[in-house]
């Protein structure tokens, strides 16, 4: 008997391939309308006059390699369907990556290593360099704190946050204002910045009870705004536009970092040095952040963070078997609105300086953008993530022109690619050992 195989590959590469054209043809259309005012103008200063450059060069650049590549990749993805029956490629998309799959496996490992890494970076850094690092890797540091505390409300709970910066400015205005007024230290503050932006969690918690999607996201996102406007307005207490300088330094639990008797380099016999300072600021918001993480691990395996996640899942579900949604809504907006307000109350302490400008929506943005890039739920995807926004962007400033482009370009990729985050693999929180079972069931009988 013969078995004739029918070839399919003339027949299917016409249908392949207008598509694919078609399908580069409208991006490149897209890039002609969003490139021109990015990449095709630029105002220039000649003198007292704005004169307009025109760099049509640059902009039929970018145009023909969209075009090129979005023809490649709908090209091959056609062929790739066509060959296997026309399979849907959103069902291969679905699969956990077995290289996600082994990060998440090897995060303890991973985890320690970084954090080890992360210990002996000030003192191995050469001295030159040692202040940039230093202050770049503190602001790394801030942003994964706040990622992890975001992680519990959107990852781990499924509800959309907008505005979680209002907890941040929360905790930041939180440790000016009793500091400058009532003269308490960073460590008598940092519990009550913490406090402050659990409350204001639980009352962003009560109006959207009831709410989800969309319809949550444009709550939160208000209710960011809303805190930015009251520090604007509020000039009296929040200083307005103008924000709150002066704030107190950080201290060695009680002892500063001055020169002179009294200082810390004197009372532990060391040269003083501005550095002192920096370092001592770099640790405390590592062992912040690591306190973040271990605090989130552990909720994950209680009864609360398995609430969390079944939450996420399916709610009516979670009402089926007697989970309260109300208490498991206000505990994930608390708790992590409380990290929030620790790492503003930190950024306050830092800068020494605040003002409404830097709680503005663009923060939210970007620490969502972090959330989700790395893969809601996923801890170590939070900290790639991280990487990629704050780090990568320091370490090409000659390119400083085009950083946001690049960033737009970078998370249109990685959604593409990835849909599901960086690390769309995690581990499930409660294992079930269907071999295990059966052998003490064998026992017992």
């Amino acid at each position: 008997m013969t078995v004739q195989v029918k070839d399919t590959s003339a027949a299917t590469a016409p249908n392949v391939l207008f598509p694919a054209l078609k399908e580069a043809f409208i991006a490149s259309l897209l890039i002609v309308a969003l490139g021109l005012p990015l990449l095709g103008l630029k105002a220039d200063n000649q003198g007292p006059d704005l004169v307009l450059t025109k760099r049509w060069d640059l902009l039929g650049i970018a145009v023909a390699v969209m075009f090129v590549g979005r023809f490649v990749l709908a090209f091959l993805r056609g062929q790739k369907a066509a060959r296997q029956g026309g399979l849907p490629q959103e069902k291969k998309k679905s699969g956990d990556n077995s290289i996600a799959r082994l990060l998440n496996q090897n995060a303890k490992v991973l985890g320690l290593l970084g954090l080890l890494c992360a210990i002996l970076m000030p003192f191995v850094i050469p001295d030159a360099n040692a202040r940039y690092v230093i202050f770049i890797s503190t602001t790394f540091m801030i942003y994964i704190m706040l990622g992890w505390g975001l992680n519990i409300v959107v990852g781990l709970a499924g509800l959309l946050d907008l505005g979680y910066v209002a907890f941040y400015a929360v905790g930041a205005y939180s440790y000016a204002l009793i500091a400058t007024h009532f003269g308490w230290s960073f460590w008598i503050c940092l519990p009550l910045a913490g406090l402050f932006a659990a409350f204001f969690g639980v009352v962003l918690g009560f109006p959207v009870l009831r709410l989800r999607g969309d319809y949550l996201a444009i709550v939160t996102l208000g209710f960011g705004e809303i805190i930015r406007v009251i520090l604007i307005n509020w000039g009296p207490v929040t200083g307005g536009p103008n924000g709150i300088g002066g704030i107190p330094a950080i201290s060695f639990f009680g002892i500063e970092f001055s020169r002179g008797e009294g200082g810390f380099a004197s009372d532990f016999g060391l040269e003083y040095s501005s550095m002192h300072k920096i370092i001592f600021l770099y640790f405390v918001i590592l062992g912040m952040a690591v306190l973040t993480n271990l605090f989130t691990q552990r909720m994950r395996k209680l009864p609360a963070g398995r609430a969390w996640e079944a939450l996420r899942e399916d709610e009516i579900a979670c009402r089926s078997l007697g989970i309260n949604p109300t208490n498991i809504k206000l505990s994930a907006f608390a708790l992590g609105a409380m990290f929030g307000g620790f790492a503003g109350s930190f950024f306050s302490v830092r800068a020494g300086f605040i003002s409404p400008e830097s709680f503005t929506f663009i923060e939210s943005a970007v620490i969502l953008a972090i959330v989700v890039l790395g893969g809601m739920g996923s801890q170590m995807g939070v900290v790639m993530a991280a990487a990629l926004i704050v780090l990568l962007p320091e370490t090409f400033r000659q390119f400083a022109e085009y950083r946001m482009l690049a960033f737009g370009v970078a998370m249109v990729l990685i959604m593409v690619w990835r849909p599901r985050g960086l690390l769309a693999f995690r581990e499930p929180t409660i294992r079930l050992h269907p071999k295990d079972h059966q052998a003490s069931v064998k026992e017992a009988a």
